[in-house]
């Protein structure tokens, strides 16, 4: 499902125009719903790099992405990373990011005997309000998370740190930003920007996706962070705010739709408490996003902006648990073939406009209606550190001197 708010007008850049990208969070599944569909673009437009745009932003799962594309992990190798299993890199161990939370178990039970007197005080001594103490300082000896998200910085920190890449926001070349909140003001932090940039993006990305109730809150300069979907589904602001001509988004999130096909019988309800808080949590993200997308139509009427979502009955992607291996490849399928769909249907809007920002459809991508996400997949590379190091520093002075080239006026990359 694509939205799609086509500029008013668009400027003319001497260096072309500048591209941005927002991914939205979504958890576990939304992660490889997402690298799906940024795979299928990274595939079927020509003449754009996902991994040189001029700014980025990500929010929980989105995060993870995105600073894996300003570090230039390109789409292949995330596919190799999540889906193969078959990275030169980089191996990923899924049981590692649920491990349980020993620590905030630990301190949580720590608490108990203070609860315990204190409660046994109030009983002994009847005041008014009793009952509402009580249940507050029951409520405090639950974990705030499941699992330990410390696993998580460490993998990223470890990958940002070898291969020429790097875990400083004020090393990488383009705009980079991830988006979490202060859970005791509420307020929206961009790391990344000014005064919080020092922060490893590793340390970011962790804040970033603490989920609640999933992973603990992060503690930062005394504050502690949780995800950055509790202000904004995707913080698209943040990149538009960069000056940027074309916007490219993906947002996982969207409620399901039971009254289709062969889930017309299925009540959502049957599913519990999970189920229904689930779906109450899309409806209100993607009603908000929607607002949010009307309003930059208003606010930024020459940016082109293109959101790819699933589609509301893709009950795929809302029952599937993506933290099996046969589940993270049919939901990065989902993703894959879902953007391609969308980029199908609407080839004729498209073209035009995507040719404004020097980029093309590959025609026979869209062609090929039983495409799947490996098809395109090249043989893994077996680099060592130093030829990968080297690779990447070839590639920058290839880059540098492609720039230096004149270009057609409005055209940020030749179309193939």
């Amino acid at each position: 499902m694509l939205s799609l708010h086509s500029a008013q007008q668009r400027q003319r850049r001497p260096g072309g125009p500048r591209i941005g990208m927002a991914i939205a969070g979504g958890g576990p599944a939304g992660a490889m719903y997402e690298l799906g569909a940024v795979r299928a673009l990274d595939e079927a437009l020509v003449g754009l790099d996902l991994t040189r745009l001029d700014a980025y932003v990500g929010v929980s799962s989105g995060a993870f992405l995105v600073a894996g594309l300003a570090n230039r992990i390109g789409t292949e190798e995330m596919c190799r990373i999540f889906i193969t299993g078959d990275s030169g890199d980089v191996r990923f161990q899924p049981e590692k990011f649920l491990r349980p939370a020993v620590g905030e178990y630990l301190h949580r039970v720590s608490r108990v005997p203070r609860v315990l007197v204190q409660t046994g005080l109030d009983l002994v001594t009847p005041r008014r309000g009793r009952w509402t103490r009580l249940l507050h300082r029951l409520g405090g000896l639950v974990p705030t998370g499941l699992f330990d998200n410390a696993e998580l910085e460490r993998f990223l920190r470890e990958v940002f740190g070898r291969r020429g890449r790097t875990n400083d926001f004020r090393e990488i070349d383009a705009a980079l930003y991830v988006v979490a909140v202060d859970l005791d003001s509420g307020e929206a932090i961009r790391f990344g920007d000014a005064g919080w940039d020092d922060v490893p993006i590793s340390r970011a990305v962790q804040a970033s996706a603490a989920l609640p109730g999933l992973y603990p809150p992060v503690a930062l300069r005394g504050r502690h962070f949780v995800d950055g979907a509790l202000r904004r589904t995707m913080h698209a602001s943040v990149v538009l705010e960069r000056d940027i001509d074309l916007l490219l988004g993906v947002n996982p999130l969207v409620p399901f739709s039971a009254q289709d096909g062969s889930a017309a019988e299925r009540s959502l309800a049957v599913g519990g408490l999970p189920v229904v808080l689930s779906q109450t949590f899309r409806t209100l993200l993607q009603s908000r996003m929607q607002v949010g997308l009307a309003r930059y139509a208003q606010q930024y009427p020459n940016v082109d902006q293109l959101v790819f979502e699933p589609n509301p009955q893709d009950g795929e992607l809302f029952f599937s648990n993506a933290f099996s291996f046969a589940s993270r490849r049919r939901i990065a399928e989902l993703g894959y073939r879902n953007a391609l769909a969308d980029l199908r249907r609407n080839a004729d809007t498209l073209r035009p406009l995507l040719a404004a920002h020097g980029i093309g459809l590959d025609e026979r991508v869209l062609a090929d209606e039983g495409r799947s996400i490996l098809d395109g997949l090249p043989p893994p590379r077996r680099d060592t550190d130093t030829t990968a190091r080297l690779r990447r520093a070839l590639d920058d002075v290839e880059q540098r001197i492609a720039d230096r080239r004149p270009r057609p006026e409005g055209r940020r990359r030749p179309v193939v």
